[in-house]
């Protein structure tokens, strides 16, 4: 499989440096096409990316049918179409053998959404003034982390990448850097202004700052930037403290920041350039709306209300 290895290698550099994907997004596309290497490896199938033929990968879509649910198979079908694409892109292909291979149907998922009242509970919830061993407190981050995912939308890597150079109080906004390098600018109001500004001077002025983290905004209490992973611990404690009923993540802030605001009034294209959503038919999914509020902006705007 040393073959396989090489090609791999060479799409991640591809992934990364022309296609501008984060780390976390290049090993996800690597490791649907590792699935398929290790079928191969199991079943003694020595054939390399640039001769594997439809009819194997048929196979191996089959195998993993009755291991994985839809959706799983629809993107590793999905990251296996990426990578041969890419072979073909270099000319190592003519042709692609998964252009007959079916994607299975699914539906879109939704995430559960906070109302504004569970959000405020779950804010209130944090201790402001606990201090750890070392008596160092991480309250202030925590307000400021949260009301910063539900006031500007933000996805929890570009939380947790968000720069001091990043913010433009003034102007009354945020620079994100999104999914590719994408950049944009997030409108972020003077609520979360104050926190953000709050826990700079009580809690981040006075934290010992590694070295490359100067202009990391959200630190640990080590002064290193926090992981995805510390972000979802922290709101799965606090929906824990307040026996919240819903299954909720950083993502849960984003959802409910879009569909409030379409609540609200706000157009879609106006959200869609907010979330950095390349198409408006991903914003859409966020559309999840009740058939009483349906009925409310037909009654409020068609001229034969």
């Amino acid at each position: 499989m040393k073959s396989w290895i090489k090609f791999i290698n060479d799409y991640k550099s591809y992934l990364k440096i022309e296609r501008g994907l984060s780390l976390n997004s290049v090993q996800n596309y690597c490791f649907d096409v590792q699935r398929l290497v290790e079928y191969l490896d199991n079943n003694g199938i020595d054939i390399s990316p640039v001769k594997i033929d439809e009819e194997i990968i048929q196979q191996f879509i089959y195998h993993i049918a009755s291991e994985l649910n839809p959706r799983t198979r629809a993107r590793i079908i999905s990251g296996l179409k990426s990578f041969f694409n890419y072979l073909i892109f270099e000319d190592y292909r003519k042709e692609t053998p998964m252009e007959l291979i079916e994607v299975p149907k699914i539906g879109r998922k939704l995430p559960d959404t906070l109302s504004t009242t569970e959000i405020d509970s779950l804010i209130n919830a944090i201790e402001l003034n606990k201090t750890d061993r070392e008596g160092k407190s991480q309250g202030e981050r925590n307000r400021a982390m949260l009301e910063t995912l539900y006031s500007c939308g933000l996805r929890v890597s570009e939380l947790v990448t968000l720069k001091v150079s990043d913010l433009f109080f003034e102007e009354g906004f945020i620079k994100i850097t999104g999914k590719g390098n994408k950049q944009r600018f997030v409108p972020i109001g003077s609520f979360t202004q104050k926190y953000i500004t709050i826990y700079m001077d009580a809690e981040r002025n006075k934290l010992t700052i590694q070295k490359g983290q100067e202009d990391t905004l959200f630190l640990n209490r080590r002064g290193k930037s926090l992981t995805r992973a510390m972000v979802f611990t922290i709101i799965k404690d606090l929906a824990a403290k307040i026996k919240l009923n819903k299954t909720i993540s950083p993502h849960t802030f984003r959802h409910s920041f879009a569909t409030h605001l379409l609540e609200n009034g706000a157009d879609l294209r106006s959200i869609q350039l907010m979330l950095g959503h390349e198409s408006i038919t991903t914003t859409e999914i966020y559309m999840h709306i009740d058939r009483k509020f349906l009925n409310n902006v037909l009654n409020t705007y068609h001229p034969r209300r």
